[in-house]
């Protein structure tokens, strides 16, 4: 016996006289290969069979069973026409036999053994399929077709479908296929004539494997998985096949999909199909609905089958019953469903492969995966010994003692052993997959919640809304209802949170996914009524793109923020995955609103605090640009040409360019450009330099800034440009730094110590910063920059102001005030920090403000920023403390760090008092004082 073929266990013969037959079927045989035959010949009369066909080929394929496969397959490709159907049965009869020794001695694993099923399987289907294909094309029934389309089966692609689409065949099984044809390899003229002799070709095809003959038959083939199977040809065109699928499809044909492959016929066309239906198969949010859609397909399976009921062991369908394959299969699929369509890392065709990517991704825990990956071995290799007996396809565990008995026998057990093994196998399984489906079958009895009469009114008009107008939406969350208003009846204002909750719900387009992703991740709804509780700009966000709640389960939400580099890299690769422009931007919008809203529940649940919220807002704000500038860029050079020169870069004014916005930032951005010495692009419509680069960055503006489906990235403001908003929306590196030598006015001059280049070309980027640090670091009179700095307050307090107590940004004392003078103190310093804790330094380095008044004004706007970012979150508006409700309120003294709103208050009249205070002495002081600095 060969070394390739490792005996590891061998089975009992049931029949000792039928064993000792198949023994001297090949007196050649000895030791344990002797036993094994014996052992399987007294077992399977359908085996024995096999071996008595085979006899004189058996031990030398034997000897190195993966050559004696690889040999039959080499065989099959070559047959000639005449000689396709009883050679098939035979390569049949050869594999089957091979396999069945392989598998019930241990010397392949499953994967292995279900992997050369599976191949055989493709292979007779394509050998098959282009044989008939090479006749019809000869007699010229193929129109436009010839000999050398054969290769190709003249467009028609077999699509594997289930256990063979995932390599995963049993032993005895069906091959369930999707026949289709590439249509647009023909004129239209001769679409039907093409699709007569496709339909012939499939109808061929499945008759030479399926037919039973002297020799048996090849596979039995199954077509119904198709569209509509009852009025549908067996071969349709993809064109047709893609119009059912995005208007009919249901849940269970996606589920179908995570397992199609094309497997025989034109390869390539068929991955072209199945990339056409990637939108129906893996929807873009966590498909929660899919969960009920698949347990009604369990009832209904166990209804139309008879395998529901309590767990008895002989005739329990291992494939469809209680604790079955089945079972397994469907635990996996419903969670590939939910989540491919955001990872692709989760779209795998084979169970135990997907169950490991599931738990790698935290959506099943580990010791679930490999337990369940366990069983579903365990189930496949009995599976395998019920079909071994007769080679029927059946997953039934026989009636009788002795039919069990010859099942434990093919697997070298005691029959009462195996009974008590696939008892703990299939109720541990049941057990593990039932909760998923049916959460409430024997689920803890809940405390009583509380009651709270809410207003009825407000209840009744929920029926009205559009999320709840389909009869499904309604039912499931008739079902949430009442763990929704008991959460609602814990918070510290219930009547308040209930009109809050009224208006996410009037807002929803549409309930189904919600609800159904509520229902199975109860603890969302303590965040949805968190939020609504406190920030109505986030629940007025959520209402409309109520899928961002599918990143907080995602797995990493409540990890720590990835940093710039990450962010760009995640958004760049998802771009890249998409080729359509107004896809990519569409793209952009909703990861930069899951991003969005990551960081504003971080904040509102106090993982993070203001500070960290600003720079993450502004890093998120950098990818995003940083993403989209090549996008636009290359979109718009397809039609003008590359960009003149060195390219162009964004640079971030204001809050962008100090590293600090919040939810509601505008962006401020300058885009300088260096042509070089290039007059203008070189493409299909070439444009000169200025006008092309104004023209790209109206293009990249629009990007940013543009409502479409998913809502616009942001608002963007140009008007920190040279010469404002009659200065062009490019500016050329000549101009910005000869304007900014000459012409700049000294507040000009201020707004660029917040300037940071966050996009572009890096080269271009380097040079501009590095005169951003000449130009700060030109000597300045002090009174006269404080006189322009104090002449800017005077405008701005005539211009603009403040809301109310609570307004932090607007006002002397306020934001914006203690960033001028922050911005001053750059400048007088000849600083290249950005923040203004920095600036404050520098206004202490260079003489005119002392440690002590620094501190108090980097205390009171640190306070401010708190205060101004909350405020954002909770609205996009100026809030006041009476209108801002019960959670709201909580959450502005929790993020600054006071018990009570009125404190808050309190606090930070005085801080404003106080800074104002500072402020205007320490600028009168040095603007009094002889001007110091260069004439």
């Amino acid at each position: 016996m060969s070394n390739l073929f490792e005996i590891t266990r061998l089975p009992r013969p049931f029949d000792a006289d039928l064993g000792a037959d198949a023994r001297a079927l090949v007196p050649d045989a000895t030791g344990d290969l002797a036993l094994l035959i014996e052992g399987v010949g007294g077992s399977s009369p359908y085996l024995k069979n096999l071996i008595g066909q085979e006899r004189d080929w058996i031990l030398p394929a034997l000897a190195d069973p993966n050559a004696a496969i690889e040999a039959v397959f080499a065989d099959c490709k070559g047959l000639a026409p005449d000689q396709l159907k009883p050679e098939l049965r035979r390569a049949k009869r050869r594999v089957a036999l091979v396999t069945a020794l392989a598998d019930i001695a241990g010397v392949w694993p499953l994967e292995r053994v279900t992997e050369v099923l599976t191949d055989f399987g493709a292979l007779a289907a394509d050998v098959a399929a282009k044989s008939e294909l090479a006749n019809l094309i000869r007699r010229g029934k193929v129109p436009g077709q010839s000999e050398d389309d054969v290769e190709t089966a003249a467009g028609m692609v077999i699509l594997a479908m289930g256990k063979m689409g995932a390599h995963e065949l049993n032993y005895s099984s069906d091959i369930d296929m999707i026949v289709l044809f590439d249509e647009t390899r023909y004129d239209p003229d001769d679409f039907y004539e093409a699709r007569q002799s496709m339909v012939r070709a499939t109808r061929n095809m499945c008759a030479t494997l399926s037919d039973k003959t002297a020799d048996g038959y090849v596979f039995r083939t199954d077509l119904r998985l198709r569209p509509d199977p009852a009025v549908t040809p067996v071969c349709m065109a993809m064109e047709a096949a893609e119009r059912y699928y995005e208007s009919l499809g249901r849940t269970w044909e996606r589920a179908a999909y995570i397992k199609a492959r094309p497997c025989a016929g034109d390869i390539e066309a068929g991955h072209r199909f199945l990339k056409t239906l990637k939108p129906f198969v893996w929807r873009r949010h966590l498909d929660f609905a899919a969960i009920q859609d698949a347990h009604d397909m369990r009832l209904r399976i166990r209804e139309n089958k008879g395998t529901g009921g309590a767990l008895n062991i002989p005739g329990h369908d291992m494939k469809l019953g209680r604790g079955g394959i089945r079972e397994i299969e469907f635990f996996t699929q419903t969670r590939q469903l939910i989540a491919g369509g955001r990872d692709r890392d989760l779209r795998l065709r084979g169970t135990v492969e997907g169950l490991t990517a599931l738990a790698s991704k935290g959506w099943v825990p580990d010791e679930v995966a490999v337990k369940l990956s366990d069983h579903y071995r365990a189930h496949r290799e009995v599976e395998h010994r019920i079909q071994m007996v007769h080679d029927a396809q059946t997953h039934k565990v026989p009636n009788s003692e002795e039919g069990i008995e010859r099942i434990a026998c093919l697997m070298g057990v005691d029959r009462q052993e195996l009974i008590a093994d696939l008892t703990a196998r299939l109720t541990e399984v049941h057990e593990m997959t039932e909760g998923f489906f049916a959460p409430d079958a024997g689920a803890v009895v809940k405390p009583e919640p509380i009651r709270v009469e809410f207003d009825a009114s407000v209840l009744a008009r929920w029926t009205t809304y559009p999320a709840l107008r389909s009869s499904r939406g309604a039912q499931i969350f008739e079902r949430l209802k009442p763990e929704l208003l008991s959460r609602l009846a814990r918070t510290a204002k219930p009547e308040e949170a209930l009109l809050a909750l009224d208006g996410f719900l009037a807002g929803l387009p549409a309930g189904v996914q919600l609800f159904s992703l509520f229902e199975a991740n109860p603890q969302l709804i303590d965040l949805l009524i968190d939020i609504v509780g406190t920030s109505h700009a986030l629940a007025n966000h959520l209402s409309r793109n109520a899928s961002v709640f599918d990143a907080v389960i995602g797995g990493a939400f409540f990890e720590l923020w990835p940093g710039l580099e990450t962010l760009t890299q995640e958004l760049k690769e998802l771009l890249g995955a998409e080729a359509d422009y107004e896809t990519q931007l569409d793209t952009a919008r909703r990861w930069t609103k899951e991003w969005h809203f990551h960081i504003g529940v971080h904040h509102l649940r106090g993982l993070i605090d203001a500070a960290d919220a600003g720079a993450q807002y502004a890093e998120l704000a950098q990818a995003v640009i940083d993403a989209i500038l090549p996008i636009v860029t290359d979109q718009f050079a397809r039609k003008h040409g590359p960009p003149p020169g060195r390219g162009l870069v964004v640079l971030g004014m204001g809050s962008l360019g100090a590293s600090r916005t919040n939810a509601m930032s505008d962006l401020d951005m300058i885009v300088i450009y260096d042509p070089l010495d290039q007059e203008g692009s070189d493409g299909k419509r070439p444009l000169s330099t200025r006008p092309y680069y104004a023209r790209l960055t109206q293009a990249l503006i629009t990007a940013l800034s543009a409502p479409m489906s998913q809502g616009r990235l942001y608002e963007v403001d140009m008007r920190l440009r040279p010469s404002g908003t009659q200065g062009p929306v490019a500016t050329s590196l000549a101009s910005f730094t000869a304007y900014q030598s000459d012409q700049a006015w000294v507040w000009e001059h201020l707004a660029l110590t917040r300037a940071r280049v966050v996009a572009g070309n890096a080269e271009l980027g380097d040079d501009l910063e590095s005169f951003r640090q000449e130009v700060l670091a030109k000597p300045r009179k002090t009174g006269k920059v404080l006189r322009d700095v104090q002449d800017m307050r005077d405008r701005l307090s005539a211009a603009k102001h403040p809301a109310g107590v609570l307004d932090a940004k607007t006002g002397a004392g306020r934001m914006m005030d203690i960033e001028l003078v922050a911005q001053a103190g750059a400048l007088l310093a000849g600083l290249a920090a950005r923040d203004v804790h920095s600036g404050l330094e520098g206004a202490v380095a260079v003489g005119w403000l002392n440690v002590a008044d620094a501190q108090t004004l980097k205390d009171c706007y640190d306070l401010c920023w708190s205060v101004q970012t909350a405020a954002r979150l909770l609205s996009g508006k100026a809030i006041e403390a009476d209108k801002i409700g019960e959670g709201g309120a909580a959450f502005l003294c929790r993020t600054t760090g006071y018990d009570k709103i009125e404190d808050l208050q309190a606090a930070l009249v005085q801080s404003y008092d106080t800074a104002a205070a500072v402020i205007a002495r320490v600028i009168k002081e040095a603007a009094d004082e002889p001007d110091q600095g260069p004439d």
